[in-house]
Order: C-alpha cells, then sequence, then structure tokens
C-alpha cells in the first residue's frame, strides 16, 4: 500500500514540478474553433470550453494542489505540535483551556467554517490557506496532546526533569521526538484532505480564480455539459480522486508501519 501511494504522489510531484515547463500547450491558451473538442491524439485530453488543453491545466492544477496541501499541512502541524505539546506537558489550566477551544473547533463542519472565512475575507488562494490552517491545527493538537500526556511520565522524561532540565528542552528533545511517527501519518492524511478542500472551495468559486487553473474550478466549468462534453468534469473528477487515495494509501500504509503492536 506504501510503495502504491508513493507512486501517485511521486507521479503527480514530477508532473507538477516538470510538466507545465515542457507541456507542448499553454494551459491558458484558446482555441474557440475547437472548443469541447473530445480527446484525441492531438490532445489526449481533449479541450474545454474555451478550447484550452485540459491536459495542460490539470498538470498545471497539480501545482495548486499540492502547494495549498503543502502549505496548509506544514503550518497546521506546526501550530498543532506547539500547542498539543504544551496543553499535555503542563496540564493543569492550561490543558483544560486549549482542551475546551478544540472541543469548540471540533464541534463545527471544518468545510463550513472555511467556507465562511473565505466569504469574508475574499476568494482567493493566500485566503484558502489561511482558512484551513485555521481550522487544520486542531487535529494535530488534539493527537500530541495525547501523546504527550503518555510519554511525560516515562522514566526517562523524569531522570531529565530530575537532572534540571526545563520544560522547553523535555518537550523539543524527549517528547516529541515520540509523537513524530503519529504526526507524520496525519501529516499525510491531512495532505487529501486539503486537497479536497481546496477543490471543494474553487468548485464553490471562492478559491482559485479563473483563469488560473485548478482542479476545482475545471470541474466547475464542466458542469453544464455533462452530457454533450463529459470529458470537462471526468479527467479533473479522476485527477482529484487518483491523488487522494495516493496519499490516503501512503497514510494507511505508514500507519501499519509506525503501528507498535506489530
Amino acid at each position: 500500500m506504501i510503495r502504491i501511494g508513493l507512486a501517485i504522489v511521486i507521479v503527480a510531484v514530477i508532473a507538477a514540478a516538470v510538466g507545465p515547463s515542457v507541456s507542448r500547450y499553454d494551459p491558458a491558451a484558446q482555441t474557440l474553433s475547437a472548443r469541447l473538442e473530445p480527446p484525441s491524439r492531438e490532445h489526449p485530453l481533449g479541450l474545454d470550453e474555451l478550447g484550452r488543453d485540459i491536459l495542460a491545466r490539470l498538470v498545471a492544477g497539480a501545482r495548486i494542489s499540492l502547494a495549498v496541501g503543502l502549505a496548509v499541512v506544514s503550518v497546521s502541524s506546526l501550530i498543532g505540535l506547539t500547542i498539543g505539546s504544551i496543553a499535555g506537558y503542563f496540564g493543569g489550566f492550561v490543558d483544560d483551556a486549549i482542551s475546551r477551544l478544540v472541543d469548540v473547533l471540533m464541534a463545527f463542519p471544518g468545510i463550513l467554517l472555511a467556507i465562511g472565512m473565505v466569504a469574508v475575507l475574499g476568494p482567493s488562494l493566500p485566503n484558502v490557506i489561511l482558512a484551513l490552517c485555521v481550522i487544520g491545527w486542531v487535529g494535530y493538537a488534539r493527537l500530541v496532546r495525547g501523546q504527550v500526556l503518555r510519554v511525560r511520565e516515562l522514566e526517562y522524561v523524569q531522570a531529565a526533569r530530575a537532572l534540571g532540565a526545563g520544560p522547553a528542552r523535555i518537550i523539543v528533545r524527549h517528547v516529541l521526538p515520540s509523537a513524530l511517527p503519529a504526526v507524520v501519518v496525519q501529516a499525510t492524511l491531512g495532505m487529501a484532505g486539503a486537497i479536497i478542500a481546496e477543490a471543494s472551495l474553487s468548485f464553490l468559486g471562492l478559491g482559485v480564480q479563473p483563469p488560473t487553473p485548478s482542479w476545482g474550478t475545471m470541474l466547475d466549468a464542466g458542469r453544464s455539459h455533462l452530457f454533450d462534453a463529459p470529458h470537462l468534469t471526468l479527467f479533473p473528477g479522476l485527477a482529484i480522486a487518483t491523488l487522494v487515495l495516493g496519499f490516503n494509501f501512503l497514510g494507511d500504509g505508514l500507519r501499519d508501519r509506525f503501528d507498535p503492536k506489530d
């Protein structure tokens, strides 16, 4: 499962990195005379409603999806690691306050909070990343808190405390390393969630704005051509499903690999 997921992710990363520079077509170039052309030898995935090459736009859209996922996961995991480790290590009032905040945020559907924030801030890629980060750190904080609560009472942590090590040193050097495997698994699965969330917001018109190619906006544009040109929605949908499946396979495989019961 790890190999299948990793292969899908590597192909997507390579396509996003070098695809636009070696593509025969500009993802923004229009050929109105050939609009809605089905897949052919010249255009393997066909053309969209403005005569733009769908394959070129899918490759360019992969950059958006991977960039959003990487940014959201990096920021959210860093915030979650910091807040979760503080709550788990110090306990008491600090733990109670952070836990109640986490409970409140987890009580609301994350995508609805993201839609509300982007609607207020305005549709743009930075606002999408900000909205997803605001709600994304909660899961990491809760995960890290549980790991820290388990580790802080172990003998080697108590020995470091007895030798005079400060809280910051104990957390960074002795506590957080034990939580990193679980965070890596959560981050891998979080990439899939961020990609779906970005595509959903773009589909609703709250994410990446045209003419910048995004898989969500491509799905939205193809809704009015479901019967006369189904390739407009088929290929972006397959791209989203395949990449999300790859990250889920990778995350599930890593979870099995890091499972101490094995």
